[in-house]
This record gives C-alpha cells, structure tokens and sequence, in this order.
C-alpha cells in the first residue's frame, strides 16, 4: 500500500488497522519488537501518522491494552444477556468468559502489561480497571443475591483476586480451562448464595 493510498483511510478505521498491526506484532515478534515506527512500517504509513494516534510507544501499549480490555467486556456482556438468570448460569458465564479470555488473549495482555510496569498513566489505568471489574460483577451478580452492596462489593473484589489467581494456575497448565472456570464459578455461587 502506498503512502497516498494509505492517507485516504478515515481516522477511526487508521487507528483499528494500527492497533490490529501491534497486537499482531506482539504476537509474532513480541513487546521489544513494537515502536511506534515498526507499526507504521507495516501499516505503510509514515512515523508521524503513528504518532498522530498514539503519542508515545506507552500510548500504543496503552490503547491496545485497553482495546483487548473492552473487547473481552462486550464479549462478556453479551453472553450475559443470553445467559439463564439465576445465579448458577450467570456464576457459570462468567468464570467460563474470564478464563477464555485468558487463554486468548493471556500471554499478550501479560506482556503488554509487562511492558508498561512501573508507566504512572497504566498504574492507574490498572487500578482503574480492577475498580472497574469489580463494578462490573457488582451489577451482574447483585440481581441473584440477597447480600447487602456493600458485602457485596468486598466479595467481587475477592474474586477478581480470586480469578485473577486460578487464571495463573491454568496458564501454568496445573488446570485446565474447564477446570478452572468450574472453581471460580462455585466459589462464585458459594459466596453469594445466601
């Protein structure tokens, strides 16, 4: 592709197509391998054009963390909607999502978060993210519980931390994905039920 050609791309598709490039070169060649210039190298574009969508390389790593992010929330979302609604069947999607995700995407947001340890701007977009999950299975999980929000809240943090920790083992292979959603979705079920 050319540079002309490449300039007649909306802005919003320009940067879908950057951040599909950097998600593939942290795939391929890992997160040494991406800048800003080697995304636009394979984008056909010109450095400056990356640099238009993302400012810095962390402003890369940061948007396509938040992309991967995002995506897993929507992919979520709509299997909650499909889900029975009793407190089991939503348990059961949402270990089954969380653990899927991990095996999708796991090794590339592990690296990409890897890569950006100790950037203030990801710090608190981590924090952020956590907070944001907890709210997230706050709303999913309160209509199937008879637990006081505030009870529950301290629950869901435990078990993000709860997934968080059973994600590992699985990607360490001391569990299969099967395995480890069936643990999160009983501890799920077991801490709410009431």
């Amino acid at each position: 592709m050319g540079l002309a050609a490449a300039k007649k791309m909306p802005k919003a598709q320009r940067r879908d197509q950057l951040l599909s490039i950097a998600l593939d070169i942290v795939r391929d060649e890992g997160t040494d391998a991406l800048t800003l210039g080697h995304v636009a190298e394979k984008a056909g574009v010109s450095k400056p054009i990356a640099y238009e969508h993302f400012g810095t390389r962390s402003g890369l790593l940061i948007a396509l963390f938040e992309q991967l992010d995002q995506q897993q929330i929507d992919q979520l979302a709509a299997a909650i909607a499909e889900a029975p609604k009793r407190l089991e069947d939503v348990a059961r999607v949402v270990s089954d999502a969380y653990m899927a995700c991990y095996q999708s995407i796991g090794a590339e947001w592990s690296s990409i978060s890897a890569a950006l340890r100790g950037d203030e701007v990801m710090d608190e977009i981590q924090c952020g993210l956590i907070d944001s999950y907890v709210d997230l299975y706050c709303s999913i999980l309160a209509p199937y519980t008879k637990i006081t929000a505030d009870d529950l809240r301290l629950r869901c943090v435990g078990i993000v931390g709860a997934a968080e920790a059973i994600s590992r083992e699985m990607i360490r292979d001391k569990l299969e994905e099967k395995a480890a959603a069936a643990v999160l979705q009983s501890l799920i079920v077991t801490w709410l039920s009431k």
